[in-house]
């Protein structure tokens, strides 16, 4: 007697995105932590010093987690209104921030109460930073004013009134400690150098600029408004080099990772997008409850926060990649190449002993392998067969219709069964590959229970469901085969028939034929 042969289920290609290096990595970032601010986030920014915290600028407080808290680890609410873009200075001891009534707060991250107050905006302040020489601060609000600040003395030193909008994003330079730049609702982004009294670059971005981001090396400036991302070439007097538009709505925020070779951006379309600055091609995307606000990637691009219109902050880790050399065990060597050694070949006249392989069967083609048939449907019919791996249920009910016991398993049913047959059946059958095995099984049932319609709502109701899904089918192979007909007399008319041109050129009193075919 011969040996059972398990049921064959054929494989079908899965669609879906490319499996790359950028994938996996950023797959790498573990379920989110969520915690909820009082207001929209409007702002993060991490310490560029470890252990690397982060502040947090929501409704009228500033909170600094630690990077793996859930709780905040200090608080600054001495604010009337609104605070706006509590920034960390390059040695993460200071914290500046602007607010709604137009006051700049700067504060020691270690104390509560602010170390200095400048005085003067008479509209609020959403853009405020610090200049690489850690002395100076930099300033934007709503009275289209760019404004620099002294630190030991509190004191202006230079203000510029160059735009025409609001003034909401910003960045400093960390190549030169003299230039800064401002992008503002006007559809400009400007760049000012301190030593000047004006000015010293505008570029037009032609839509209101939300955020702006600086490379490290002070060369390509990228800014971010409306659903575009463009990157310009300072050195080049601001030359754009590539307009991205890969966003559905707003962009609201960018940022770069450690070593800049991604570019992040969130949008109100519920995105992040990463981008490879070198292809500037989208490598990976998250996606998220809500519209996005604000977003940082940790100096060690081991944490993603992430802040939302609702005021819930997402915070995903990355485990640090570590060598455990002591789990990697090493694998002995069998028996035999002590023996023989480790590169023996077996000769012609060896006798060669292999190891029993032990077969497992699945739960159906034990059933199968006893001849019984109803018990192995019932088998593949379950719902987690049914709604991961359908192609398994297919493959069964086409080895029972090869064996010719395909009616028989489908005869006899109750109506709880009838009913979970059918849904599968009208679900799956207009799926091209599944749709030969499912036809057959489709004309069976309603032969079989063709008698008992109308004695059952339940059944009857999935009897009407499997009709308009064979109608729709229908319907749509009659408009593609319209559409194939039209196409095939498109191209007919494109295709011109071989010509057949005699020229007569006499040469030495010779005729000659010539005969030309174009075809087009």
């Amino acid at each position: 007697m011969a040996a059972y042969k398990p049921v064959v289920i054929p494989a079908c290609p899965r669609l879906g995105e490319r499996i790359t290096q950028d994938t996996l990595y950023w797959r790498g970032y573990k379920t989110p932590v969520q915690m909820k601010e009082f207001g929209a986030v409007s702002k993060i920014d991490f310490s560029p010093v470890p252990p690397y915290n982060y502040a947090v600028t929501a409704s009228s407080r500033i909170h600094i987690y630690g990077r793996y808290s859930q709780e905040p680890i200090r608080t600054f609410s001495r604010f009337w209104h609104a605070a706006y873009c509590a920034s960390y200075r390059d040695d993460g001891r200071l914290l500046v921030a602007g607010s709604e009534e137009g006051t700049i707060s700067l504060f020691d991250v270690s104390g509560k109460a602010a170390l200095r107050q400048f005085k003067g905006p008479t509209k609020p302040v959403h853009l405020v930073g610090f200049l690489s020489d850690k002395y100076r601060i930099f300033s934007g609000g709503d009275d289209y004013s760019s404004t620099l600040w002294d630190i030991p003395s509190a004191t202006e030193i230079i203000s510029y009134r160059e735009h025409a909008d609001y003034v909401r994003c910003g960045c400093a330079s960390k190549v030169n400690a003299d230039v800064f730049i401002t992008g503002s609702y006007d559809h400009t982004v400007k760049l000012f150098d301190a030593r000047t009294k004006s000015s010293v670059m505008t570029i037009e971005h032609g839509h209101p600029v939300e955020s702006v981001l600086l490379f490290p090396s002070g060369g390509l400036l990228v800014s971010a408004g409306g659903r575009y991302v463009k990157v310009w070439d300072v050195l080049k007097g601001g030359q754009l080099l590539v307009s991205l538009k890969n966003h559905h709505k707003t962009v609201t925020c960018l940022c770069l990772n450690s070593s800049g070779q991604r570019l992040l951006s969130g949008s109100l379309d519920r995105h992040v997008k990463i981008y490879s600055t070198t292809s500037y091609r989208v490598v990976h995307s998250f996606n998220y409850a809500t519209s996005i606000l604000s977003l940082a990637l940790s100096p060690e691009d081991e944490t993603l926060v992430v802040g939302m219109t609702n005021g819930v902050l997402n915070v995903k880790h990355r485990k640090p990649e570590e060598k455990n050399e002591d789990s990697q065990k090493k694998r002995q060597p069998a028996y035999r190449t002590y023996v023989k050694g480790r590169t023996y070949m077996p000769k012609q006249e060896d006798f060669c002993v292999s190891k029993p392989v032990k077969r497992v069967l699945r739960k159906y083609d034990k059933l199968l392998r006893g001849f019984q048939s109803s018990k192995a449907l019932d088998a593949v019919l379950e719902p987690p067969i049914m709604l991961h791996t359908p192609e398994v249920t297919v493959a069964v009910m086409q080895e029972l219709h090869r064996r010719g016991t395909l009616r028989s398993a489908l005869a006899g049913r109750d109506e709880k069964q009838v009913n979970l047959l059918l849904t599968f059946v009208a679900r799956r059958v207009i799926e091209p590959r599944f749709t030969p095995v499912l036809v057959t099984v489709a004309d069976m049932i309603t032969d079989i229970y063709q008698p008992v319609v109308g004695q059952s709502a339940v059944v009857d109701k999935q009897f009407l469901k499997l009709q308009q899904a064979i109608g729709k089918e229908i319907d749509c192979q009659e408009e593609l085969l319209e559409v194939l007909g039209m196409m095939d007399t498109l191209f007919a008319t494109f295709t011109k028939k071989g010509d057949t041109c005699l020229e007569e050129n006499k040469s030495n009193g010779v005729t000659e034929i010539i005969e030309t075919n174009r075809n087009f």
